[in-house]
């Protein structure tokens, strides 16, 4: 029997002032319906939140403003065209107005095995890997993808 694999992904950003700022409402204002559009999107299955729902109440870094996305797709194509397709894309185009540049990866892509739940823990060991080696079958971006483990023909990596 053949291992499934799915795809998980961090997206950190920086917020340039506190949630309940106003600088932020354009953002905060299209929070739950962007998410609502990735859960009824082909091919999600899985994105870190809260019990109400709130995956920004969620403080990973020391930094309170960072805010942490953390998702799992069926596969790179369908996590792909959510992103880079329909609404998404106007969100990512007025990222400047919200979030601050950081100066480290920001997004971090990797294979799981299927059912399995990425932690926070292990969404940021894959960023830190990211930095550290640069695009690998272990963390990876849109811009240089792997694919996904098969045992005849890709060397096995360590599955978080």
């Amino acid at each position: 029997m053949e291992d499934r694999f799915q795809l998980a992904q961090v997206n950190i950003a920086r917020a340039k002032a506190p949630l309940d700022h106003p600088i932020m409402k354009g953002f905060v204002d299209r929070l739950d319906h962007i998410n609502a559009l990735a859960e009824q999107s082909p091919g999600f299955v899985w994105r870190l939140q809260t019990e109400v729902g709130d995956a920004t109440a969620i403080k990973a870094f020391e930094d309170q403003l960072i805010i942490v996305n953390l998702s799992v797709w069926d596969s790179f194509e369908s996590l792909k065209s959510y992103v880079y397709t329909g609404e998404h894309v106007t969100l990512i185009k007025n990222k400047k107005s919200w979030f601050d540049p950081l100066n480290a990866p920001s997004l971090a892509l990797w294979w799981i095995s299927e059912g399995h739940i990425p932690t926070v823990e292990s969404a940021k060991a894959r960023l830190e890997a990211l930095q550290e080696k640069g695009s690998t079958p272990e963390a990876f971006t849109f811009a240089k993808p792997y694919p996904a483990p098969n045992q005849d023909t890709a060397p096995r990596v360590r599955l978080a």
